[in-house]
């Protein structure tokens, strides 16, 4: 009878071959990149491409801006920023507003829009060769009259799409790349929550030399749906550091008293030679 194995001594290890690990190494690497690229790089859209999207907007967290005395807000309206989106979607999906906007409005401000954008046109402020924005564009008569003028690169972006003028966008995280517009125009700084980041966002998607068209009421107070009340029109100048005001002058635009007209400053020589050194 064989003698029973020895209960005392340890378990042998089991041994992997070394040889297969070392080979799974540049693969596990790779993957590991693959990853780490996928993750952090920022996706790049076209107009078009966000034209047809479905993606939802992204969370932005309800933290204060910068005070400023020139600005008052009413954020304590709002819980969350998720609220403030519902608040806003109230206005732009309300079936009978977009029945107005959409047939006796329609082709009022479409025309009107059309005429301040001949205007801009005739200044050199625009060409028909500009790649046009309309932030917070609802239906998109602003789009529509841009067109119209034969700027045909031309797209809006609200919270509610309406296509094909209008895509889906938060203009708090606008989703384009970085110098990708020749003009910008917004009459809905009112609607916005972080008027900081609202301008931010336009200055980083405008190209140097682009120009943003802003449609303001500056001492007067907006809608239930306003999230801010502009005091004095310098408290919005402040707000875009990289670019010169050309002008600023009164309109009447559906409600709206005052006419921002900012340019996106041009890199100096200077910094221009700093980035091809390196």
């Amino acid at each position: 009878m064989a003698a029973a194995a020895d209960s005392s001594k340890p378990a042998r290890a089991a041994v992997l071959p070394a040889r297969p690990l070392l080979l799974a190494l540049p693969f596990l690497s790779l993957l590991l990149l693959l990853y780490v690229y996928s993750t952090s790089s920022r996706p790049v859209l076209s107009a078009t491409a966000v034209a047809a999207s479905t993606t939802t907007t992204t969370v932005v967290p309800l933290t204060p801006s910068p005070p400023t005395p020139h600005i008052r807000m009413r954020r304590s309206r709002y819980a969350s920023y998720d609220d403030y989106l519902r608040h806003q979607l109230n206005k732009t999906l309300d079936p009978r507003l977009r029945r107005v906007w959409a047939t006796r409005d329609w082709q009022r401000k479409v025309d009107a829009f059309a005429r301040l954008f001949t205007g801009l046109r005739d200044e050199g402020l625009l060409s028909t060769t500009s790649r046009a924005l309309c932030v917070g564009a609802r239906l998109g008569q602003e789009v529509a009259a841009l067109r119209q003028v034969g700027v045909r690169d031309a797209l809006g972006i609200d919270l509610a799409p309406a296509p094909p003028l209008v895509a889906r966008g938060d203009f708090h995280n606008q989703p384009f790349d970085n110098d990708t517009f020749d003009f910008e125009f917004s009459n809905v700084f009112d609607h916005a929550l972080y008027p900081d980041r609202f301008a931010a966002e336009v200055e980083r998607t405008l190209r140097p030399g682009g120009v943003a068209v802003l449609h303001v009421a500056v001492h007067r107070r907006g809608d239930k749906y306003s999230a801010n009340d502009l005091l004095d029109v310098r408290g919005l100048v402040g707000l875009f550091p990289r670019c010169d005001v050309v002008r600023v002058s009164k309109v009447d635009a559906f409600g709206l008293d005052t006419e921002v007209i900012l340019r996106k400053k041009r890199p100096s020589s200077r910094r221009r030679r700093r980035r091809r050194r390196l």
